[in-house]
């Protein structure tokens, strides 16, 4: 007796649904909050020498975000979620229970 088997279904998966969120290839908040500190730097001292300033600390900014988004696209919340754990966990069924 021959079996018949069903072909297998292909589904698409878009690029814009998988890819992370990126902004000049470095993580798009990072750039935008540095971006935000260099132009109020430049703003509020108001001369030549810290457009100059401003400037190139975004410049450097950005390139090691790059190099880190590189490294790693989801580097950011990696971090925030591991700073959000405790040094150490007790052996409990529950982290609310009492010794």
């Amino acid at each position: 007796m021959a079996e018949s088997v069903a072909p297998l279904v292909h589904s698409r998966i878009h690029r814009a649904l998988s890819r992370p969120n990126h902004l000049m290839g470095a993580d798009r908040e990072l750039v935008l909050l540095t971006g935000l500190a260099t132009v109020i730097l430049m703003f509020v001292v108001l001369t030549w020498y810290s457009v100059l300033l401003g400037l190139a600390i975004w410049i450097a900014v950005v390139g090691v975000l790059r190099i880190m988004a590189k490294a790693d696209p989801m580097m950011r919340q990696v971090y925030l979620r591991h700073i959000g754990y405790r040094p150490s966990y007790h052996p409990t069924s529950s982290p609310w229970r009492r010794y």
